[in-house]
């Protein structure tokens, strides 16, 4: 068993018996539909139905994760004698990395034989998931906790998100876009084209005209900035929208001459603000 624990949260988009596999953590995330009082977790949750629901017309609100429940998912870490490394959420998106730092301050003082460790990973979904699958990589090689909290700090930035969405009333709702541009967008068939700048901060960079012409644009990134494209990692995740996520792995193994290593679904934490048939491509380049 390693020394120290790797924590994630439910915002990286990894099933949660991946990340078991790969010796890591979650802490769960929550969410409910906006005509029910009643917290729904994100890895209990059926996606493709939720998806379903929001095509007929249900509305998804999440929460950011609080103290408490940091407190609860980190001490029997630390009661167990082992050291612990969080990799959360953007700070850019969520405010739980904030909550989990008030965390970390309180174990430090009811565990200060320990190191607690949380690093904003400026990053979300399967962008996340990239960065903790190269995180338990690095514990793997043998690098110590101190070791791969600065690798992360020093990866963070080449984690490359390129996303499409299908519809883009969701963008509308989450203030990304003006009621005019989702109406107008909608009657041309426009499909932005947005990434995840340096400050973790999920922003618009280009239109495209048709929906392959968005997914080609993705691929497009790939090719001109992977740092290694034949043999760098490469995640896809999806908002219910197997088909296009094949079409999208097509096209990034005929740039590679590789497959993608993990494709899955985009769970609720995000889903309920990018919605259904959202595409996203996630990669290590020489600038998000």
């Amino acid at each position: 068993m390693a020394g120290f624990q790797i924590f994630a949260d439910a915002a990286c988009d990894i099933p949660e018996a991946t990340l078991k596999e790969w010796g890591v953590a979650m802490v769960d995330m929550t969410y409910r539909f906006t005509d029910e009082n009643d917290e729904r977790f994100n890895s209990k949750t059926d996606i493709p139905d939720f998806y379903n629901q929001m095509r007929a017309g249900r509305c998804s609100r999440t929460s950011a994760i609080n103290m408490a429940t940091f407190l609860d998912a980190f001490r029997p870490t630390l009661e167990a004698g082992r050291d612990l490394l969080y990799v959360a959420f953007s700070s850019g998106g969520s405010t739980t990395y904030e909550q989990s730092l008030a965390a970390v301050k309180l174990l430090k003082k009811e565990f200060p034989e320990r190191t607690i460790l949380s690093v904003d990973s400026l990053a979300f979904s399967g962008g996340l998931g990239l960065l903790v699958y190269l995180t338990a990589k690095k514990q793997q090689e043998g690098a110590s906790i101190e070791e791969t909290f600065r690798y992360v700090e020093e990866t963070r930035l080449h984690v490359c998100h390129w996303f499409t969405v299908d519809d883009l009333v969701y963008l509308k709702r989450g203030g990304r876009i003006s009621t005019t541009t989702a109406l107008v967008g909608a009657m041309l068939g426009i499909k932005p084209v947005l990434h995840v700048d340096d400050e973790g901060h999920l922003v618009s960079m280009s239109k495209a005209r048709s929906r392959r012409r968005s997914l080609k644009a993705l691929a497009d990134k790939f090719a001109d900035t992977a740092i290694d494209a034949a043999n760098g990692p490469v995640f896809i995740c999806h908002g219910d929208a197997a088909e296009d996520a094949a079409l999208l792995r097509d096209m990034v193994r005929e740039i590679s001459g590789k497959d993608v290593e993990l494709l899955s679904f985009i769970g609720p934490v995000i889903g309920s603000h990018s919605g259904p048939g959202t595409m996203a491509l996630f990669f290590l380049g020489t600038q998000r």
